[in-house]
């Protein structure tokens, strides 16, 4: 799919693409494609003459080469942005970004949510674009507020969590849907960070490539000290994570050992009647039993005190609460 997006008075305006004449007719500041087909490849080269990577270029790029300039001058980058959903755990989607004919082509599998913040904001916003590399910052801005926005999400998800690990009683159950709840905030946690590390890659790297201009350059001076702010988060989220986690396989431990306790308890308690069951039950060749008419109760009823007795002995002791 084509999304393309013209400069007017300041705001970003989409037009429809049905065709390759629609395109040819366009004059866009900005190009994004959401899972081109080939045809829609062919399209972009044949009239701008940019050659888009493929799916498995985009996502088998090597690290070091993330950033570089083509033999023809087209500008390439690569980032990786955060995608939340419901139904599943969070994912990185790493976009291409070419740089060329003073326009920005973009190229990614899904739809992102930061891409439709900025398609919105730049329609409320007039005045706040200027060219293709307003664009591209304004871009890298929002994925920094997205994750700001996922880290406070994740505050409020980690409070639920404490708030049922702390309770007095915590069974095995609810133990199992915390571990599973912090393990998917450990997930996202981890994921908003190397999101964050690989945006501010790239807003660097426009700064050293001397590629904006002052005011475009104090933007992404802004950008970086507001993914430097979220650093200090990202770490106490880990810290919090971390003591849940503890607390919780703690908690389950406890519940453990009850049960480990209550075995020896009834272990320790029943060895007094086993010694006595067994001492009466040899086969002696003149049984105490058989001269004293008395002898199997007597048995009995001493087999039954010295179950009893350990138990006093321990409940006086608090050992059974």
């Amino acid at each position: 799919m084509i999304n393309v997006f013209v400069l007017q008075n300041g705001r970003l305006n989409q037009v429809n693409i049905d065709s390759r004449v629609d395109l040819e007719q366009s004059l866009p500041i900005w190009v994004d494609l959401t899972d081109p087909t080939d045809e829609e490849r062919d399209w972009v080269k044949s009239i701008y003459g940019v050659t888009l990577p493929g799916e498995d270029e985009v996502k088998d790029i090597e690290a070091s080469a993330r950033y570089y300039e083509a033999e023809n001058g087209d500008l390439h980058l690569r980032t990786d942005f955060l995608l939340e959903e419901d139904d599943g755990p969070s994912r990185a989607i790493t976009v291409a970004f070419i740089l060329a004919r003073d326009m920005l082509f973009t190229v990614h599998t899904d739809d992102l949510p930061v891409f439709r913040l900025v398609r919105m904001r730049a329609r409320a916003r007039p005045g706040s674009i200027a060219d293709y590399k307003d664009v591209l910052l304004d871009l890298y801005a929002t994925d920094a507020e997205y994750s700001a926005d996922s880290l406070e999400g994740m505050y409020q998800n980690l409070e639920e969590v404490s708030r049922q690990v702390l309770k007095k009683q915590l069974t095995d159950q609810d133990a199992a849907a915390a571990l599973n709840a912090i393990a998917s905030q450990e997930d996202l946690n981890g994921r908003i960070r190397r999101n964050m590390m690989d945006t501010r890659r790239a807003v660097s790297f426009l700064m050293r490539g001397r590629l904006l201009h002052a005011e475009q350059f104090e933007e992404a001076r802004q950008i970086l000290r507001d993914i430097e702010s979220l650093d200090g988060h990202t770490a106490f989220l880990f810290d919090k994570i971390n003591f849940l986690m503890d607390a919780t396989v703690g908690f389950i431990n406890i519940n453990q050992n009850k049960i480990i306790k209550i075995f020896s308890v009834a272990s320790v308690a029943f060895l007094p009647p086993t010694l006595i069951a067994s001492i009466y039950g040899m086969n002696f060749r003149l049984m105490p039993e058989l001269q004293w008419e008395w002898g199997y109760p007597f048995a009995l009823v001493l087999m039954v005190a010295s179950a009893i007795a350990p138990f006093l002995y321990f409940r006086q002791r608090g050992w059974l609460n």
